[in-house]
């Protein structure tokens, strides 16, 4: 995968995407992931790789400070227009390289991205660089367990996964490795599929 690619393949996704990835089991588990999470008041909440605006459709708190950003601008235009009456900042950027300074945000918001840009490594850097330090980053993604290794079929099927634009092969403890001395984790359960989706939640050691 690489950022020109993504482009491409989410100009196709775009216009099925909630039909696929915002109903039935995805919808239920983007509601488990935003259960008992209450953002305070006049938070500034970053929304990484946003796409269709499918998770701001589940914030109930409207006072808050939201910018959502996403590489693909046909995703961008879905978002914003099912909030063209809010306040929200959406801003075409690299989750890999963003522009923003450090600890600018109260809480990084990240649903299927780390799966999707083409370097999960520097894309879980930079939601660390750009949350506050009494902040949280809250993950919902795909990842293999910690002890499982990929199945031949998984493995030739890999390569042509990433070529529709994610990651099947992805652990997260690997990409948390070297981050422990300075992160923690808050939560890490299972939300969907068996486990093979989970809900991860990490903050900076304060």
């Amino acid at each position: 995968m690489n950022n020109s690619w993504n482009k491409v393949i989410y100009k196709f996704w775009s216009p099925v995407y909630d039909k696929i990835f915002n109903s039935h089991l995805f919808l239920d588990a983007r509601k488990r992931m935003f259960e008992e999470l209450d953002f305070h008041d006049h938070a500034k909440v970053l929304f990484v790789g946003v796409g269709t605006g499918a998770d701001l459709e589940l914030i109930k708190n409207l006072d808050l400070e939201i910018t959502a950003i996403d590489l693909s601008a046909d995703m961008l235009k879905k978002a914003m227009g099912k909030f063209d009456d809010a306040s929200i900042s959406f801003l075409e950027m690299d989750a890999q390289h963003m522009e923003f300074a450090n600890e600018s945000f109260d809480y990084v918001v990240g649903s299927l991205v780390l799966s999707v840009v083409p370097d999960a490594n520097e894309c879980l850097r930079e939601m660390i660089r750009v949350v506050k330090g009494e902040g949280k980053i809250i993950l919902f993604d795909k990842f293999i367990s910690k002890d499982e290794r990929l199945s031949v079929p998984k493995k030739l099927l890999r390569p042509i996964i990433r070529f529709l634009g994610t990651d099947i092969g992805l652990r997260f403890e690997d990409l948390f490795s070297g981050h422990e001395k300075n992160m923690e984790i808050e939560e890490d359960r299972p939300i969907m599929m068996n486990g093979m989706y989970r809900k991860i939640i990490i903050s900076k050691r304060l």
